[in-house]
């Protein structure tokens, strides 16, 4: 099986090698295609960087795997795994894995995450999406330990193996040594994430959006915001666009 790794916070992050690294470890045929700048709380936006909406694409090295074809994109994850579906870097992945992202992606917030918007974008053209986020928490300064993830990202790769096209699957891991790991609990979605955005008014009359800690929010149990608050890595399906039949509609024509 062939993998796109991708990512939100850039070609040149450490979780992206480590992600890449494990997913040719688990046998996977790995082409690496991520932002050329940073692009976190993209979603699946189409951005692209240049005005005439062209792409530019330079070819990289990803450190320690010099025989991974990579490449530097100018535009946000989102584009990237549409492009790939197409076979713009040589070949048509069937899978998608984007990661590993730098701090929690849990809750409905996980919509505005680049990270979730690539694997989502992957799953509306028939690949299958893993997203994976390390919990190094809000302030950043504990040093992360990639390798946390490796057990579980084989696993989950494992998952989507046998998986229809359109799985994306949402893995959460702590910051600890991989000895160290509790069991891989299944959640779901809570109704907030590990932040939220306040939105402020300067006197200037534009708008600043700023991001408020919730740790004082008391997520339900059984959701990913609280099982990983508790040390738990995380796994949660994601269902990407699709109509919903849950809803009374007019039985007249519009």
């Amino acid at each position: 099986m062939i993998a796109l790794i991708t990512n939100d916070d850039g070609i040149d992050s450490p979780g992206l090698a480590a992600l890449a690294a494990m997913a040719v470890h688990s046998g996977l045929s790995v082409v690496v295609a991520a932002p050329a700048e940073e692009s976190s709380g993209t979603s699946a936006g189409l951005t692209a960087a240049k005005d005439d909406r062209r792409i530019a694409v330079a070819r990289k090295e990803i450190p320690g795997l010099p025989d991974v074809p990579a490449y530097a994109v100018a535009g946000h994850p989102g584009l990237i795994a549409l492009v790939a579906a197409q076979g713009a870097f040589g070949v048509t992945p069937d899978l998608v894995l984007s990661g590993i992202n730098r701090g929690a992606n849990v809750g409905r917030a996980v919509l505005h995450s680049g990270t979730v918007g690539a694997t989502l974008t992957a799953a509306v053209n028939d690949l299958n999406g893993l997203a994976v986020s390390l919990d190094v928490g809000l302030n950043g300064t504990a040093e992360p330990r990639w390798d946390a993830a490796a057990e579980i990202v084989e696993h989950a790769i494992g998952v989507l193996r046998n998986s229809p096209s359109g799985t994306v699957l949402n893995v959460n891991v702590p910051n600890v040594a991989p000895e160290k790991m509790p069991p891989l609990r299944h959640a779901r979605l809570a109704r907030y994430g590990t932040v939220q955005s306040r939105v402020e008014r300067l006197d200037d009359n534009s708008l600043e959006v700023v991001a408020v800690n919730v740790d004082d929010a008391k997520p339900e149990p059984d959701t990913d915001a609280a099982l990983l608050a508790r040390g738990h890595p995380t796994i949660t399906a994601l269902r990407s666009v699709s109509e919903d039949t849950g809803v009374a509609l007019p039985g007249s024509a519009l």
